[in-house]
């Protein structure tokens, strides 16, 4: 596309996406249900192929394919995130239709007896394996340069998630993905709460620790001390099986206390909730107040809500902070920028590489995430429940201006909607989100099963039905 064409396009979507954007969800769908259903199913079996163009003959997702040249051409490395999205996907996939029972428990069985074979410490696994051999990555594939092994605390999280949702969907599977979560003790990762010392014992969970040292390991020297970010993953399992103590959750920060070095200084007051002191913070963007993230992207707000039912549970607080910041997020983008389009998440760079995208304004990172005019199709996705019209008004914007979309493998990583430059690179992460969200629209609480029962109802919905915010 020249760039005549491109500024015609980019004009005409984005003039086609503000109307849209002023439909009511519920107006929209009414119009044309069927049609959105297809449309869906069609994004999903195409996502679905991405996911099984990554699957290696060992059963591993990559963490990516090149989709450059018209064959895709896998990775050689893989993360537990990645192999988590492999599995969820898979039962998505046959959920929706898409793939049969069988060829389902096919493809699982082949990931559990993979994941099997993978080198572990303190009952966790490591963060890079090669997808072909299942080996432990101790030099990066592309590079040479040496990797230090590591267990994360947020990658684990998803890794038994994926793990939870084949179990539950395969019964023949369950007790051999048992025996692999008997030893996953979220406690590991945790630093119980001193309130003599409450910097060096803040009852939060570490990043991670490099095991290669005596002991426990080597620990990051940071804490997952944001709520509203995605290792929260790893504090609902923890509460959830008993291995966390459910103070831990009250620990977590809404913002960071006044007076610390943040992107603004935060409203709201102290708490007493469950005998602990929580300051109860918010920010306020374009004149609504919010729970702000760590960097402002849109997955560290609401990938978890696609397993736990945050919003269902805690519809005054979690439900209202996410509507309000996919609402900042389509406001960035369309109003405060000008883009045209709209949402922000860490994805591929459209001409190579990696990095974090987001609205630097409702993250707590003084320099956050900023959108840089690269949006991420994902994002779009992960905003379906809160605005339905809007997400799908973006995403065929951004395949008809762009041709972000490929009916063979999804959509691409991500767009620089300024150039027009779209993408080679499909990243494993931002399928299995896209895999998660569409099951979760076309056919809600399905992959939801093991996160509303047990320990989930038991231990975290309590606690989500306590929070209020200072909203």
């Amino acid at each position: 596309m020249n760039r005549r064409s491109f500024l015609t396009a980019t004009t005409a979507t984005a003039a086609a996406l503000t109307a849209a954007t002023s439909l009511p969800a519920a107006a929209a769908s009414a119009r044309r249900p069927e049609a959105e259903q297809r449309l869906l199913r069609a994004w999903f079996a195409a996502t679905h192929r991405s996911m099984q163009a990554m699957t290696t003959e060992l059963g591993l997702a990559t963490d990516k394919i090149d989709v450059s040249g018209g064959t895709p051409v896998p990775s050689t490395q893989t993360s537990p995130t990645n192999i988590g999205c492999g599995l969820w996907s898979t039962v998505a996939a046959a959920g929706l239709g898409v793939i049969s029972g069988t060829a389902m428990h096919r493809a699982l069985s082949r990931a559990v007896a993979a994941v099997e074979r993978l080198e572990r410490a303190h009952g966790f696994w490591f963060n890079w394996y090669d997808a072909h051999d299942g080996s432990l990555l101790t030099a990066w594939p592309e590079t040479g340069d040496p990797v230090r092994p590591f267990l994360s605390t947020v990658d684990n999280a998803w890794m038994v998630t994926g793990l939870r949702i084949a179990a539950d969907a395969d019964p023949l599977l369950r007790p051999r993905i048992a025996a692999l979560l008997a030893d996953a003790d979220w406690s590991y990762f945790y630093t119980p709460y001193d309130p003599a010392d409450p910097v060096a014992g803040p009852g939060q969970l570490r990043g991670g620790y490099w095991p290669d040292k005596p002991g426990r390991g080597e620990p990051t020297a940071h804490h997952y001390g944001a709520l509203n970010t995605e290792p929260r993953m790893a504090s609902y399992l923890g509460i959830a099986d008993g291995s966390l103590p459910a103070e831990h959750y009250w620990h977590l920060l809404r913002t960071l206390l006044p007076g610390m070095g943040q992107e603004q200084e935060p409203g709201g007051g102290y708490v007493t909730i469950d005998g602990v002191r929580v300051w109860e913070g918010h920010y306020t963007y374009r004149g609504r107040k919010l729970v702000p993230t760590w960097g402002g992207s849109m997955f560290e707000a609401l990938m978890v809500p696609l397993f736990v039912p945050e919003s269902t549970w805690s519809p005054g607080s979690w439900g209202t902070t996410h509507r309000r910041y996919v609402r900042s997020q389509i406001e960035h983008g369309l109003a405060e920028e000008g883009y045209g389009f709209w949402g922000f998440s860490p994805a591929s760079v459209p001409d190579g590489g990696y990095r974090e995208y987001g609205v630097d304004g409702i993250g707590m990172q003084e320099d956050g995430y900023h959108s840089l005019g690269v949006v991420t199709p994902h994002a779009s996705f992960l905003a379906l429940p809160q605005a339905p019209a809007e997400a799908l008004a973006n995403l065929r914007g951004l395949d008809r201006a762009f041709g972000a979309y490929d009916d063979r493998y999804g959509f691409r990583d991500s767009v620089d909607v300024t150039t027009g430059r779209v993408s080679d690179v499909v990243l494993a992460l931002d399928q299995g989100m896209i895999t998660a969200a569409l099951a979760q629209r076309l056919r809600p609480g399905l992959l939801q099963g093991p996160f509303r029962g047990g320990g989930f109802a038991g231990r975290v919905r309590p606690l989500l039905a306590r929070e209020r915010f200072s909203l």
